[in-house]
Parts: structure tokens; sequence; C-alpha cells
């Protein structure tokens, strides 16, 4: 078996080791990450108290003060909007059970399958109630106990940055803490950056979306808006998934063909506001993953750590295209995963257009 053979061998088996470690120590290793990117995002506004004389303990308090009034307003909103939904919800199960009746009408006439035999099948693939009571208050349960575990993480992790910090330059070689230093500092910037765009991307989401599905009419037109913006964690789908929850519930609701037209209409509008114009302005370069691995992280992400994983794939990814960067040896795969680098030819064709125009202006 040749070198190079052995080489690639070796690190498939470094891939396979790491992907394993991720999938079965996930209960461990979620929570930290998520503590950890958070930690991240609070960090400035903690060095900011921390410049005023306030010790480092009561300004890592009131950073967990600060995420826990965030958290908390952002389940006021939408407790509030839905409480607002659920006042309707007998006329909505009204019109879902009538829908279902049209729905098995149709099925019995194209398909020939009767009533009946429609609502066996539907009967044995039930659950009890018991069943789902149990897996409700186990939902709740790893739920509650995961986000106890980030709120520790991320306290200490903003308490013993420096130490942790410390211990990664000293466990290099001295050749390498400079590069292990920029790493750190970039990596750090880049889980800000990233945190920091999505929130003003989801405030602006709802903006849009809360003026478009007002125009057209949709009723709970806030609370669509705000669930639409908020899936935007989950990129390219979320959207996607949101806008079609309002297409259904406003049919349900009994919204003729031209309200569930403009519903889509109004996410193709705000995709194309997203796409060309805030997310250039607001994210920018900063997380600079091409859309084709961008993709392949978030379906990664879901087979191994779920919804959690889908949230973490990108700035996580763009933390290891990082690492790629500044090892040489990986510095082929961090090239990979990174965008096509088109923007200096568009760059400098705009600026050609805008001196041709500027020259034109002077001739006349």
């Amino acid at each position: 078996m040749t070198t190079t053979n052995t080489s690639v061998i070796k690190k498939l088996l470094l891939i396979f080791l790491i992907f394993s470690a991720l999938y079965f120590a996930k209960q461990f290793l979620m929570p930290l990450f998520i503590g950890g990117i958070l930690a991240t995002l609070f960090l400035p506004f903690s060095k900011w108290m921390e410049s005023k004389k306030i010790p480092r303990s009561l300004a890592v308090f009131f950073c967990l003060l600060a995420l826990l009034l965030t958290i908390a307003l952002l389940i006021s909103v939408l407790g509030w909007k839905m409480s607002e939904l659920f006042t309707d919800i007998d006329m909505i199960k009204e019109k879902a059970i009538q829908k279902s009746q049209e729905i098995q009408t149709y099925i019995f006439n194209n398909l020939n399958i009767s009533i009946k035999e429609q609502d066996a099948i539907l009967k044995s693939e039930k659950p009890s109630v018991s069943n789902i009571m149990e897996m409700m208050f186990g939902s709740i349960a790893y739920v509650f106990s995961t986000l106890i575990l980030v709120l520790v993480y991320y306290v200490f992790l903003l308490y013993y940055r420096t130490h942790i910090r410390n211990f990664f330059l000293k466990v290099s070689a001295r050749s390498e803490r400079e590069e292990m230093e920029q790493m750190i500092d970039r990596s750090t910037h880049i889980s800000q950056q990233y945190l920091l765009g999505l929130l003003k991307m989801i405030v602006c989401l709802w903006i849009m979306y809360g003026i478009g599905f007002s125009i057209i009419g949709v009723e709970n037109a806030i609370f669509f808006a705000i669930l639409c913006g908020i899936l935007e964690i989950v990129p390219f789908v979320g959207n996607i998934i949101g806008t079609t929850i309002t297409v259904l519930v406003t049919s349900i609701n009994g919204g003729d063909t031209t309200l569930l037209i403009g519903i889509i209409a109004t996410y193709g509008i705000v995709q194309f506001i997203q796409g060309w114009v805030l997310e250039p302005l607001i994210v920018g370069a900063q997380v600079k993953i091409n859309a084709l691995f961008t993709i392949i992280a978030l379906i990664i992400g879901e087979l191994i750590w779920g919804i959690p994983g889908i949230i973490l794939a990108i700035p996580l990814t763009a933390i290891f295209k990082i690492m790629c960067d500044h090892i040489e040896s990986l510095k082929p795969y961090g090239f990979l995963i990174g965008e096509v680098e088109t923007r200096k030819s568009n760059k400098s064709t705009l600026d050609d257009i805008k001196i041709r125009l500027s020259n034109l202006g002077k001739t006349k």
C-alpha cells in the first residue's frame, strides 16, 4: 500500500471517528457548543462592563440576566400572539374537520378507499393518550435540563475565557502560538458576527412579513410574521416551513385562492429582498461557506443532533473553516467549503460601470 493511500485512509478514519464522537457524545457536546456560541455573542458586553471597572463575576451575572430577559421577552411575545390565535381555536377545529372530510371524500372518489377503511388506518396509526403525555413530559424535562446545562456552560465559559485561552496557547508550540491566537480571535469574531447578523435579519423579516401579511389581509398576521422570522435560524428551509404553515392555517380558516397566492407572493418578494439586499448588507462575507456545503452541513447537523444540529451547523462549519485556513495540511479543505471568489471581479465590473457613467456625465 502506498504512502498516499495510507494517508487518505487515515484521514477518512479520522473523519469517521469525529462524526461518531459528535453523535455519541451529543448529550454532552450539544449544550456545551450552544453555551459557547451564546457566550461569544455576549462577550463584547462583558468586556465593556469589565472596562468600566466592574468585576468579571458581576459582569457575567449581568450577561446572564440579559440573556434570560431576551428569552423571556421572546417567549412572552410568542405567547401573547398565540393566545390571540387560540381564541379562534374552536372555529379552526371545525374548519379542519370540514377540510379533512373533503380530503376523505376526494380519496374515496379517486383512490376507491372507503371512509371506514381510512378511519381504520388512522386509528391504527394513532398513538394512545398515555403515550402522548409520556412523550410530552419527556420532551419538557429534556428541554429544561438542556437549558440549565446551556446556561451553566454559558456562565462559566464567559468567566473562565482567559484561562481557557491561555490553555490553548500553552499546548501550542512557541512558533505556532501567534497562529493559534489569531485562530481563537477569528473563531470568536465569526460566531459574534453570525449571531448578530442573524438577529438583525430576523428583525427585518418580522417587519417585512408583518407588513406584507397585514396588507393582503392574513388573520393573526403578526404571529405568522414572528414565526417566519424565527424560523430563519434554519437557513433555506426555515422560511419555507413558516410560509407553508401560514398557507395551511389560512386555508383552514377559509382563505380564498387570492389570499393564498398573496402569501406565496409575499414570501417570494421577501426572499428576493433578503437575498439581494439584506444579506449583503447585514451578514456580508462573514460566514464564507458556499451554498453546497451549507446544505451538506445542515443535513449532517440534523442527522447527528436533530434541530439543534441544524441551528449550530453554520457557525460550527464556519469555525471549522477557520481552523482549516490556519493549519497547512487542512487548507485545501478550507478552500473546498469556502465561497467561490467572484466578488472581486463583480466589484471591478461595477466600478468600471460607475467610472464610465461619470465620464459620460463629464463629456456632457
